[in-house]
């Protein structure tokens, strides 16, 4: 328990049947007994509180991480394009049949 064998106990136990006399001394040893056994109550109480806390901080943190990734995952796709925009060129093709820039005539071929 903390390093007391049975002659310290012993010399305890003696100076307190000394000092508070037979007839407390049953009493006394009720006391201490039902003092201890509500410290070993609250300090159950009490890590279990601290249990039940960390669980919550624990989600806590899972769920934040979770929206983390989704972020990264949204940032890293960009924005969507749609598939026709992507098809299409930037600048104008002339075509075949498309009347030629202003200032420039039309040549024929005969």
């Amino acid at each position: 328990m903390f390093g007391l064998g049975i002659p310290e106990l012993l010399v305890i136990f003696v100076i307190a049947l000394i000092v508070f006399g037979p007839k407390k001394l049953p009493d006394l040893g009720k006391s201490i007994g039902r003092a201890m056994a509500e410290f070993k109550k609250a300090s159950e109480e009490f890590q279990e509180t601290v249990r039940t806390e960390m669980k919550e901080v624990e989600r806590s943190a899972d769920i934040k991480e979770e929206i983390k990734q989704v972020e990264q995952i949204a940032q890293t796709a960009g924005p969507k394009t749609d598939v026709n925009e992507e098809a299409q060129p930037s600048e104008p093709v002339a075509h075949a049949d498309a009347p030629e820039a202003e200032g420039e005539e039309k040549k024929e071929h005969v």
